[in-house]
């Protein structure tokens, strides 16, 4: 089963997997957004998403980092 919007701590691990090099502090949520629908585990609608929900994933990225 892959990865929804509402998986955001999952996602968030992913993409930290994906880009060790990037400071998810400063990423823009265009490029987010483009980042969770190119991991390969996602299946969910790209249009699906929301400001809140990208926020979410930030979020959760930051913290794993920390």
């Amino acid at each position: 089963m892959g990865l929804k919007w509402t998986d955001s701590l999952e996602i968030a691990i992913a993409l930290d997997e994906a880009h060790p090099d990037v400071d998810p502090r400063y990423v823009r949520f265009t490029d987010l957004h483009q980042w969770v629908c190119n991991l390969d585990e996602f299946e969910a609608e790209p249009e699906h998403s929301s400001e809140k929900i990208l926020e979410a994933i930030q979020m959760h990225w930051i913290a794993e980092r920390d």
